[in-house]
């Protein structure tokens, strides 16, 4: 079995740098299986029973979080002007090498996932999973017949840029449900604007058959198991036929 020194463990675990985690250690705060110990560099097992001030470590080496992301907060892992996404994260559930997978604008609300694991990230965001986002949109406009086969066509932003095909749906007189696969720069609002819509709410509620919960308010934030996940690669080609 793979182990990793105890100080790395207690700084990615517990938000800490490097330095603040040594010191810890060597003070005496840590635990391992019931022991005391001080040497930072001890090699310990990932899924070894390690307390940190007495409270209990997490032995997973990944975490997965779902958020329902607010206005005002940006996807970024630090930033001196602005809240981040990562800002949000309750204590028990920070870790010092999470970030986000994808990025929502600074005023998009709704789902948001974050983790520590690289490889799932990477599955996710890859074009070639064919993973859709949905969002929902409350537009300046309608949206008519042309406007829902136009986005299938694949729209052609101003900069001449072309989108791959999405899925459109009006939920209302102004608002909209939309599906894409991809992710380019405030990709949503420039393809509705191409189509002269503006964009005065826009919200994530899925990503592949993964929806945002219900009970998750706006800036809540809870740890899920990976299998839980599962979902995000379902329902593919069949969004062109129904969006919830």
């Amino acid at each position: 079995m793979t182990t990793e020194r105890l100080d790395k463990i207690i700084a990615s675990r517990c938000n800490l740098s490097r330095k603040e985690a040594r010191l810890a250690v060597r003070k005496g705060e840590v635990t391992v299986a019931g022991n005391t110990v001080t040497d930072p560099g001890f090699a310990t097992a990932p899924d070894a029973a390690v307390t940190f001030r007495g409270q209990a470590l997490s032995t997973q080496q990944y975490c997965y979080l779902i958020m329902n992301k607010p206005k005002g907060v940006i996807c970024a892992s630090t930033d001196k002007r602005a809240r981040t996404v990562l800002d949000l994260v309750p204590e028990p559930l920070k870790r010092k090498d999470l970030f986000s997978i994808g990025r929502l604008d600074k005023d998009t609300t709704g789902l948001l996932l974050l983790t520590n694991d690289g490889a799932f990230a990477h599955e996710i965001l890859s074009p070639k999973k064919e993973i859709y986002k949905t969002y929902f949109a409350v537009l300046d406009g309608q949206v008519t017949d042309q406007t829902v086969r136009n986005f299938l066509s694949g729209v052609t932003l101003a900069d001449g840029t072309v989108c791959r095909p999405a899925f459109l749906r009006a939920a209302g007189e102004n608002s909209a449900y939309v599906k894409i696969c991809e992710g380019k720069y405030h990709q949503v609002k420039r393809m509705f604007g191409a189509a002269g819509l503006g964009v005065n709410e826009l919200k994530r509620v899925a990503i592949g058959g993964f929806a945002l919960p219900g009970d998750l308010k706006e800036g809540e934030c809870k740890a899920v198991d990976k299998s839980v996940l599962n979902s995000l690669f379902f329902a593919k080609k069949a969004v062109s036929v129904h969006i919830d």
